[in-house]
């Protein structure tokens, strides 16, 4: 049998009350709404729960063993639903998410940072990886990634595109001469990473003559498996890197790197929040992505879109 729980609450807060009118206050039902949930109620219990008059209602000998029992249920259920609706309003509990390991420092810790002083009963696990994470399989909330979406089965918030800068240091460049042209890079020491249990490295992309062209075997004699060292290689002079302008605007600004071929500079990147559907009103998921629209920027619509 298939308990109508709906009818058991107007049922249970009856009795309580005494009064039909008073339920229907309570649940904001109508008094005629309230007569019928228990009418459909008694014929699927199979036996008169209330005997009704003008003035006053009666609770028969089977109503006051249901109620014995349905009663309990009814609070439980309704416990259930106020702590669901404060977990959906209030972020709390562990917020598993994936980054691309390059914006460990530049773009996540300082949205960790920010989420967890405003949200203390918020927990973060997060993995900075360059590998694609199984959202579905690995029991992530979301995941953050570069270039274009593979799977129709995940919710895409749109943030604002990658730019991606080719570097060294001036002292690098001073012992080993400035690059004119992507093509003379097989000339210098480039810096790659391969995420482990891939066969190539990322390929590095440039625009020449308006369309996007990537260079896949550039000479190099260090290979990292994820971002995260390529900076500090490339600080150190060990050679040239391509990167996430995000991440080295201090250093550039600073003057500690330099920026090269320029002119060739690629398109920028896609890059968006991924998430299972089932996450889109999660309470943790929409301070992520406010965070992120804080901190980095969500992409704008297309005139054609709004």
């Amino acid at each position: 049998m298939n308990l109508d729980l709906n009818a058991a609450r107007c049922f249970v807060k009856v009795v309580e009350l005494g009064s039909f009118t008073q339920a229907a206050h309570i649940l904001g039902l109508t008094q005629p709404g309230i007569s019928k949930a228990i009418t459909r109620l008694e014929s699927q219990v199979g036996a008169k729960l209330i005997h009704r008059s003008t003035r006053k209602i009666r609770v028969t000998e089977d109503g006051q063993l249901f109620m014995t029992r349905i009663q309990p249920l009814v609070y439980g259920f309704e416990e259930a639903h106020s702590e669901l609706k404060h977990n959906q309003a209030i972020p709390a509990g562990c917020l598993k998410v994936s980054a691309p390991s390059a914006l460990g420092q530049s773009l996540m810790l300082p949205i960790i940072r920010s989420l967890t002083e405003q949200y203390p009963a918020l927990d973060i696990e997060l993995s900075l990886t360059d590998q694609k994470v199984q959202l579905f399989d690995e029991g992530y909330d979301a995941t953050l990634r570069f270039g274009a979406i593979d799977d129709d089965r995940l919710v895409a918030f749109a943030l604002q595109d990658a730019d991606w800068v080719t570097i060294a240091s001036p002292t690098y460049f001073a012992k080993q001469g400035v690059p004119s042209h992507p093509d003379e890079l097989c000339q210098f020491n480039c810096l790659h990473v391969k995420p482990r249990g891939q066969t190539n490295a990322f390929p590095w992309r440039f625009r020449i003559d308006g369309k996007s062209t990537e260079y896949q075997h550039l000479t190099g004699n260090v290979c990292f498996d994820h971002g995260d060292p390529l900076v500090d290689a490339a600080l150190q002079g060990l050679g040239i890197v391509q990167v996430l302008r995000c991440v080295v605007s201090t250093q550039l600004a600073r003057g500690e790197l330099k920026e090269v071929l320029a002119d060739f500079r690629p398109q920028a990147y896609p890059f968006h929040l991924l998430y299972p559907p089932s996450r889109q009103r999660s309470a943790k998921l929409t301070v992520l992505r406010d965070a992120l629209d804080l901190h980095w920027g969500r992409k704008p619509l297309n005139p054609q879109q709004v």
